[in-house]
């Protein structure tokens, strides 16, 4: 006959309970809306897939998407870092109002930030009455795509960055100087690598974000097939026409390649997270 022996209780109390309600909510709110739109394309047969997913005006729509997308997270990641800086480094007469205003695409609803953009950057808006005589044209055009994906993304980088920029101890930039480092050679060598995963997470979320953005780009796009027609709105406008598994498909490609760039950017993350870490 085995000895009773008492459960040994859990370091965490609870975490069976949490652990299947996490799983149940996901399931519900992530996992089962995922299903059913692989569900749905699995209806068509590979050659009508392909068929939809391959249309010129389709391709013309990915290339928009993923180039301004890319482009806007490429620019937030410089210009966020930028603005991470100055506010975590420096001290000026406004600067809460400035650490307020990086949240305002978050309390914008998207349509309110695409028509201010269009009214900033139209031929006879504030911006583009001055752009439009240089020859640049910014609203109607994959540059206005770009912008409207630009400002939604900023916060995601300079919120993600912010609190690694406060846990970097100051002192060792000021020991790299003591050793004859320079600036460019500090920020190189201590600085970037110390602060290369926060950077990376939030490029992947605004890229992502991007990626899947409508009401801030249907307005200043101008949503000319081929031009300036980006994804989602062209998933919008097959479920307006009732072609579900038109839209479904299209969205199918979205989700895989929104996966596939993510988990990407998450190894890279990790690589140098463990590199770092294995320098330290």
């Amino acid at each position: 006959m085995k000895p009773f022996r008492l459960k040994q209780p859990s370091v965490l109390p609870g975490f069976g309970l949490t652990l299947g309600y996490t799983v149940l909510y996901l399931s519900l709110i992530v996992l089962v809306p995922l299903s059913a739109l692989f569900f749905r394309t699995a209806t068509l047969g590979w050659e009508e897939f392909w068929r939809i997913v391959s249309d010129p005006r389709v391709v013309a729509s990915y290339r928009l998407t993923f180039g301004a997308s890319l482009a806007g997270a490429l620019i937030n990641a410089v210009f966020g870092f930028i603005v991470a800086w100055t506010l975590v480094r420096t001290s000026f007469p406004g600067k809460k109002i400035v650490d307020a205003l990086v949240d305002l695409p978050f309390a914008l609803p998207t349509a309110v930030s695409g028509i201010a953009l269009t009214a900033l950057y139209a031929p006879n808006g504030w911006l583009g009455q001055y752009l439009e005589p240089l020859g640049i044209k910014a609203a109607f055009s994959p540059l206005g795509v770009t912008i409207a994906l630009t400002f939604i993304g900023l916060p995601f980088v300079v919120r993600t960055l912010q609190p690694a920029l406060e846990d970097l101890d100051s002192s060792v930039e000021e020991a790299a100087a003591s050793l004859g480092a320079g600036r460019v050679q500090t920020f190189l060598r201590i600085i970037l690598p110390a602060i290369l995963p926060a950077l990376l997470t939030g490029f992947a979320l605004a890229f992502a974000r991007a990626l899947g953005e409508y009401g801030s780009v249907v307005f200043i796009s101008g949503n000319m097939p081929m031009q300036t027609e980006i994804t989602a709105l062209l998933i919008i406008t097959k479920l307006e026409q009732f072609d579900y598994p038109g839209a479904t498909a299209i969205a199918v490609v979205m989700l895989v390649a929104s996966f596939a760039i993510l988990f990407f950017i998450n190894l890279v993350q990790w690589w140098s997270s463990h590199r770092y870490r294995a320098g330290v």
